[in-house]
């Protein structure tokens, strides 16, 4: 039985077992390419910007959805990974919500607008005009690992500010705004979390009813 099917729960990474249990995956073939690619892009921009890797335990380079956040939080650079385990109220949020949304959990594929962490060690500042300008600039790469993408999903207002960028890099590709899962917002009025649930489950349609047209 593999680690997965039996802990796969909310702040998973808090556990530093399981961090390196996902890090002895980062060479398994769905993740291989943007592990590679996160790997080129630490040697690009030098050891003073932290940058966690993809989560083996989504779908990688076969992903159809690609969830695109600020930046990363502190808890993504000490667990090493953009992940819905991370230990921390956001990240238990959307896992919660993806599975409420019925989004498989080999779908989606999980990154952030600036790759790099942008923050003093327990806070991430908001990221400016030229942080996003930077971190736009290496979608193309992540974009061509990802051939059989049908979805891109900006996760909070900074992310959204990408929208015209993203949509003239990947023109055929349906891009959805999505509220953050923050516990700031989830936790202010239940119908915050409605709204991002109903993104998600829009988003879950899509890419099912998109994959039968296709005969895949």
């Amino acid at each position: 039985m593999s680690t997965q099917r039996v802990t796969d729960r909310p702040k998973l990474l808090a556990d530093p077992e399981a961090c390196a249990a996902q890090t002895k995956q980062l060479r398994e073939p769905h993740i291989a390419p943007l592990t590679v690619f996160v790997e080129a892009l630490r040697a690009q921009v030098g050891p003073d910007l932290s940058i966690p890797n993809f989560d083996p335990w989504d779908g990688g380079i076969d992903a159809e959805i690609l969830y695109l956040p600020e930046a990363p939080c502190p808890k993504a650079v000490l667990s090493g990974f953009i992940s819905r385990n991370n230990p921390d109220e956001t990240a238990k949020n959307f896992f919660e919500l993806n599975a409420e949304a019925k989004v498989p959990r080999k779908r989606p594929v999980r990154w952030n607008i600036v790759p790099w962490y942008i923050g003093d060690g327990k806070h991430v500042r908001s990221a400016n005009r030229a942080d996003l300008r930077a971190g736009i600039r290496e979608l193309p790469r992540l974009f061509s690992l990802l051939p059989r993408l049908r979805a891109v999903v900006l996760v909070g207002r900074k992310a959204e500010q990408a929208r015209s960028e993203v949509r003239d890099l990947i023109p055929k590709v349906t891009i959805f705004d999505c509220p953050h899962p923050s516990p700031q917002f989830v936790n202010i009025d239940p119908a915050n979390r409605r709204r991002i649930l109903n993104v998600l489950r829009d988003i879950a349609s899509l890419t099912v009813s998109t994959a039968n047209a296709q005969g895949m």
